[in-house]
């Protein structure tokens, strides 16, 4: 399924409107990006939202990025739709562990359980968030999962004691050890070539 491609008219109108508002911008697969500092978030998606140039009304998605070697470590990432335009548009910002966001719930109520995702898996904090809690784990949990230091086996493991009948929470205790990595792909790695690894070297 492809997207339609953003029109220049529409294009050159963002660009011209929001330009001492925007860091940077790009155009890939025909859809435009814009980059922001965080104060200017809410501002920004405020102005595509109502210009009459761009009405782009539907809050499609807001998610977290992570990237652990940068000073900003988290990226926020909004893409909005506009139904009248028949274009997207992609708006990104950058973070520190400990420094918010402003919350864009007032703008597009929809961001709401959205934002508790992104606080909830990477611990992005949001300012001015109606219900800033947990989503998806459970009550208790500890750290962020969807941070790439996360170990993959979790600290705790849940299961159901049937002498206690009820849920007791247990430290992971393996074997071997799983929660040091160096991030790079099997293909990345230097000290051992895959078995049909066409690039691998000779």
């Amino acid at each position: 399924m492809t997207h339609p491609q953003i029109s220049d008219d529409v294009r050159d109108a963002i660009l011209e409107t929001l330009a001492d508002r925007l860091e940077d911008s790009y155009v890939r697969f025909g859809e435009l990006t814009l980059v922001v500092s965080p104060q200017n978030v809410v501002k920004v998606l405020t102005v595509l939202r109502d210009d009459p140039k761009m009405q782009f009304v539907n809050f499609v998605d807001l998610c977290g990025v992570d990237f652990p070697q940068r000073a900003e470590r988290f990226e926020v990432v909004y893409h909005l739709l506009s139904p009248r335009q028949n274009s997207r548009v992609r708006i990104k910002t950058s973070t520190a562990e400990d420094v918010p966001v402003p919350s864009v719930t007032d703008v597009f109520p929809a961001a709401d359980w959205f934002e508790r995702e992104a606080y909830d898996l990477y611990g992005i904090l949001f300012t001015g968030h109606p219900d800033l809690r947990r989503i998806l784990t459970d009550y208790g949990f500890e750290g962020y999962p969807l941070r790439k230091d996360f170990p993959l086996t979790g600290f705790v493991e849940v299961r159901y004691d049937e002498e206690r009948k009820q849920v007791v929470y247990e430290p992971v205790e393996l074997r071997q050890e799983f929660r040091n990595f160096d991030f790079l792909s099997p293909w990345e790695g230097t000290d051992y070539v895959l078995p049909g690894d066409e690039k691998a070297p000779n």
